[in-house]
């Protein structure tokens, strides 16, 4: 029981490490896309990394107890919902992989991490994190409607069953057969990982970066690795929803990288939304797909056959 207890133990960490790998690295070819783009040569693609280890090097100024428990209230429930997690063809906790306990333990991590920079007592971190819960009940909403359509299209809530009904090739993939669901967790996912047009709780011009503008040093970086976890946790619910999950590891971090880098050409090229123009628009255009896919899901059988 102990040396079981033990491989588990030593596996999430070896699932925590491979996400933060991933997510700094997916980062830091996101900011040498965007200065190609805007005609700069960028940093080096491994230059998210050099920045985690000098954080990490430099002092760090607390705010407080709540400033200190938020930051790893915001971590500890984004590495939880890693490990029920379909990361091609290993889950660590493959008979827990609830969508709906990943879900809940995403939004965990965002409360926690919104009482952590609130205990920082700046004005510009609590208008960045207003602004962040706002979004949140933005997408939150199109993103619950999606999952309602796979919840009635699949028959089960738990991903591995998910993953496994799409075997077969490109043509059982959910985004060949809910394809109005696909494209509005799409617009979501743009909300959810915090890219233009939906940057609004950071927007460095306006409130000199909002929840991080207290953040320095350790509590910086950890916030840099509660993002590249994030990244990689976000981008791989959409695989394993709608493109198929992946046989291997390199695959299923392939199709990360295809999402992440739809998300940053549109981040390219679109200017930053009003916040209540990004709600708005949330519940309008993501939100009737969702919908629309639901009720076409409906009308053949979805819920029917049960």
């Amino acid at each position: 029981m102990i040396v079981e207890f033990l491989i588990k133990l030593a596996q999430g960490f070896g699932i925590g490490a491979l996400a933060l790998a991933t997510g700094l690295l997916f980062g830091g070819i996101g900011r040498k896309i965007m200065a190609r783009i805007q005609r700069r040569y960028g940093p080096p693609f491994t230059q998210n990394y050099i920045d985690l280890f000098k954080l990490f090097s430099k002092g760090s100024v607390s705010h407080g107890w709540a400033f200190d428990l938020g930051l790893v209230a915001g971590f500890a429930p984004m590495l939880a919902a890693l490990m029920f997690l379909p990361i091609g063809p290993f889950t660590l906790l493959p008979s827990d992989s609830s969508l709906i306990m990943i879900v809940y333990l995403m939004m965990m991590a965002y409360l926690g991490m919104a009482m952590g920079v609130l205990a920082s007592g700046n004005p510009n971190s609590a208008i960045g994190m207003s602004r962040a819960l706002m979004l949140m009940a933005g997408y939150e909403v199109p993103f619950a409607a999606v999952i309602f359509s796979v919840y009635l299209f699949s028959k089960t809530g738990y991903l591995t069953q998910i993953v496994a009904q799409q075997a077969g090739g490109f043509m059982n993939w959910n985004i060949v057969k809910m394809p109005l669901g696909f494209l509005a967790i799409e617009i979501a996912l743009q909300g959810m990982l915090g890219e233009k047009p939906f940057d609004q709780a950071i927007a460095p011009a306006e409130i000199a970066s909002g929840p991080m503008v207290e953040l320095g040093g350790k509590y910086l970086g950890f916030g840099m690795i509660q993002h590249s976890v994030g990244l990689f946790l976000e981008t791989g619910i959409v695989v394993d929803l709608f493109l198929g999950g992946a046989p291997n590891f390199w695959i299923f971090i392939a199709k990360q990288f295809v999402l992440y880098f739809i998300v940053i050409l549109v981040d390219a090229i679109l200017p930053r939304l009003r916040i209540h123009e990004s709600t708005s628009f949330f519940w309008k255009l993501p939100l009737f797909l969702g919908i629309l896919q639901a009720v076409i899901v409906i009308i053949q059988g979805g819920v029917l056959n049960v």
